[in-house]
């Protein structure tokens, strides 16, 4: 009996018709004989609904940031409504199902909240379920630390909860259901010759979810790579509504590929050289991804992504009050190209050379390429990035 982990996004839950058809496909897979144990993110927008509540809630003190240990404890909520729901409707269908918390499915994390990492997988419990025949349904995106506090993973944190879990159970392979079918070599709502891509080696996939694709969670395809475990990326309503559908495989042996990626949520750090000590010591104190720049004139001392950051208003006020004389510049993206076009010497100095505006800074890498140019001019660098890069052309 094939045993495999599923893990559902928040759009694939964002309501109980969505939920229903979830339901519906894993009950049908479970009645084919696969043994199944789902990963479940909070239903739609509930986390920033969460979030937004945090934030109001601490408003009777200007300038109070929730505490993140709180912030863990309330958002770890919409899993825990996700998977007991999932399991009621799957029950509902006559098939056997049981819901567990991240600490009840065994995801020991580090200490850190908001932002932790996985250290171990104790799934006895799910193991023992799965035995007995009944679908094993775990909230994603969150664990409890060595200190036995309730943590959360950050953003993206079901996948790696899904891979995690997969390991431990030496599961056949992984599927990711969300919004969309698979992995582009660029946003297709923004590049109209983006190429979807039926397979992708790991190592440009981690370049890709390290730059910012959100697809796929970073910590999730690093593990997989380490443990060689397949990923699916499927788009939930293909396989609901049709029991198939177009997929990107993320496997050993996939041939190498090459993207762009863009993330848009970035700060641009500023000030005197003085302050780069201060500011690094402040970014672990706030929990704060900073990457450091090497010195030079005019350029930022470093960047700050801000898709795990989960107050940036409240986390720039901290940073400024924490490091005097910093100043936090917007209106920025990072572009990168990835993957094996990205080694080629050439069409790094043509797509460079080619974009409308000078870029801000380039940040040179093994197997990516990012450049820091204004929001105005990221669509179209994008799309000249990909021609570059991917179709092969020049503009």
């Amino acid at each position: 009996m094939a045993l495999v982990v599923q893990k559902f996004g928040g759009s694939s839950l964002a309501d109980l018709d969505r939920l229903g058809g979830v339901a519906d496909w894993v009950a049908s897979r479970r009645n084919a004989g696969e043994s199944l144990a789902i990963v479940v993110s909070a239903m739609g927008k509930t986390t920033e609904g969460l979030l937004s509540l945090a934030r109001d809630a601490a408003r009777a003190r200007p300038g109070f940031e929730p505490p993140r240990r709180e912030l863990d404890m309330l958002v770890s909520t919409g899993e825990r409504v996700s998977m007991a729901l999932l399991s009621i409707a799957i029950q509902a269908r006559g098939v056997q199902a049981v819901s567990f918390t991240g600490s009840q499915s065994g995801i020991i994390t580090t200490d850190q909240h908001f932002d932790a990492r996985i250290v171990e997988v104790r799934p006895e419990r799910v193991r023992a379920e799965l035995e007995r025949g009944k679908v094993a349904i775990v909230a994603g995106y969150q664990g409890m630390s060595q200190a036995r506090e309730i943590t959360t993973l950050g953003r993206g944190g079901s996948d790696t909860t899904a891979v995690a879990l997969a390991a431990a159970l030496a599961a056949d392979r992984c599927e990711i259901y969300s919004d969309v079918d698979g992995v582009y070599s660029a946003d297709p709502n923004r590049v109209r010759d983006a190429r979807h891509l039926p397979a992708i080696d790991y190592g440009t996939m981690e370049e890709m979810a390290e730059a910012g694709a959100r697809v796929l969670n970073v910590h999730a395809v690093r593990t997989a790579r380490e443990r060689g475990l397949v990923l699916l990326a499927r788009r939930t309503s293909d396989f609901v509504e049709r029991g198939t559908g177009r997929e990107t495989r993320v496997e050993p042996g996939a041939p190498a590929c090459a993207a762009v990626v863009v993330n848009p949520a970035l700060w641009l750090v500023y000030g005197p050289e003085s302050a780069r000590e201060p500011l690094a010591r402040a970014a672990r104190e706030l929990e704060l991804p900073l990457r450091a720049l090497d010195p030079g004139d005019e350029l930022p001392l470093g960047l700050v992504p801000l898709s795990g950051v989960p107050d940036p208003k409240g986390a720039e006020r901290a940073l400024e009050r924490a490091v005097p004389g910093l100043s936090i510049a917007h209106g920025y993206g990072e572009l990168s190209a990835v993957g094996a076009a990205a080694h080629d010497e050439q069409r790094r100095v043509g797509a460079i050379q080619g974009l409308a505006e000078p870029p801000l800074c380039v940040l040179n890498g093994t197997s990516r390429l990012s450049a820091i140019v204004s929001l105005e001019h990221l669509s179209d660098a994008e799309r000249r990035f990909h021609a570059w890069f991917v179709t092969g052309a020049s503009l």
